[in-house]
Order: structure tokens, then C-alpha cells, then sequence
């Protein structure tokens, strides 16, 4: 009786590599008029959108209706954050981006959504916040590997309305003694992996009490 060829086994170091699982180059919008709309991540090293659950807690944070606000997205990258308070109703959005081709990412997806409140700016993150006054809601995003997060947060201690938001973001947590020097206090604060997510506003003015002067 003829018996069946057993296949020859394969040593490990001869087998074919196992195909990698493909990253995900898109994210999606996650509430607001333009729910579930997918932006295009670049492959682009230090670029890290927001994740999912992040951008939630802290929608859900700040409230779902976003109505009337102004907002300044100083280190836009795919323009995560602040597109996503653009679908919920802030009035006007600024993303700012240094890298030429993600600003000319950003213009794509704003004209395929119509978002007419929402402008582009090509420059430096720091410098754009530096420049702006009033802003109710300010995302500060930066590649983590890069000396920005102090500059931009003193920036936003003069930047943001009195009653304003600033969300950070960042690889550590920020002690309150840290974010007092510059002016703010911590209101939220989430872990989710590597990332720290901060909801910051300006610190209280306390002022001195008036002296008075001694009765002549």
C-alpha cells in the first residue's frame, strides 16, 4: 500500500516572513456634523493623531456643542482636534501646520467637508499663539520630541479668554506646580497609554487689597 508523502518541514529561519498587519492612514471624525468623515494621516514621522478614545473624554469634557467658539489649532498635523471642534459647532477654527504638505492636506479636507469657518495657516505654532488674543479653546499638540510645550503654554497664558480652554497634550503629566508658572491650572486630566491629555485653564487673579490710606 502506497502511504502519502509527508511534506518536508521547513526550518524557521527558511520560512517566508509573516505579512504585517497594515497601519491604519486615516482617521475619522468622531461626533458633530461631520461624524465618521476620515481624514488622511501622512506617513510622516512625529506625526500622532490624537486617539480616539482621547478625543472623546475630552469632547466630552468641554460638551458636545461647541457653538460660538473660537479656536486655534497651533500644531494642527492632520487636523484631528481641531476639525473635530469645527463638526461640533465652534464658529471659527485656525489650523496651524509648519509642514507644507500636510498644510496642503489640511486645504483638501477642508474644501471636501465645506468648512467654511475653519482656515488654514502654514507657520510656527508658538508664533501663531503668541500673535492670537481671545481664543475660547486652544490645542496644543506637538511632537512630543520637540522643545515646544513651554513656549506654547506660556504663549497661551496671554492668548486664552479668561474663561477659555487650553488642551495639552504631551508624553508626562504636568504637575501643578509646573503649569503655575506659566500662569494656568490643571481642570482635567487623562492617561491613555503614552499620552497625557491636559485640560488647562488660565490661573485666578487674586488681587492684593487696597491699603488704605490714614485719616488726615
Amino acid at each position: 500500500m502506497r502511504t502519502k508523502a509527508s511534506k518536508p518541514s521547513v526550518p524557521p529561519s527558511k520560512r517566508p516572513p509573516r505579512p504585517r498587519s497594515v497601519q491604519s492612514h486615516e482617521v475619522r471624525i468622531i461626533g458633530g456634523q461631520w461624524k465618521r468623515s476620515k481624514l488622511k494621516v501622512a506617513d510622516k514621522p512625529g506625526l500622532r493623531p490624537t486617539p480616539d478614545r482621547v478625543r472623546e473624554t475630552l469632547f466630552n469634557w468641554l460638551g458636545q456643542d461647541l457653538s460660538g467658539l473660537r479656536c486655534l489649532d497651533a500644531f494642527a498635523g492632520t487636523g484631528a482636534l481641531g476639525l473635530e471642534a469645527a463638526s461640533r459647532g465652534a464658529t471659527e477654527v485656525v489650523l496651524v501646520e509648519q509642514d507644507a504638505a500636510l498644510v496642503a492636506q489640511l486645504e483638501k479636507t477642508r474644501a471636501q467637508l465645506g468648512a467654511t469657518g475653519v482656515r488654514v495657516q502654514r507657520g510656527d505654532g508658538v508664533a501663531a499663539i503668541r500673535q492670537g488674543h481671545g481664543y475660547d479653546l486652544i490645542f496644543i499638540d506637538p511632537p512630543f520630541d520637540a522643545p515646544l510645550f513651554e513656549p506654547a503654554l506660556k504663549g497661551c497664558a496671554a492668548a486664552i479668554a479668561p474663561t477659555g480652554w487650553i488642551y495639552l497634550e504631551a508624553p508626562q503629566r504636568w504637575s501643578d506646580a509646573q503649569l503655575a508658572d506659566l500662569g494656568l491650572v490643571l481642570y482635567r486630566h487623562l492617561r491613555a497609554g503614552a499620552v497625557h491629555a491636559h485640560l488647562l485653564q488660565r490661573a485666578p487673579v487674586i488681587s492684593e487689597p487696597a491699603t488704605l490710606e490714614p485719616a488726615a
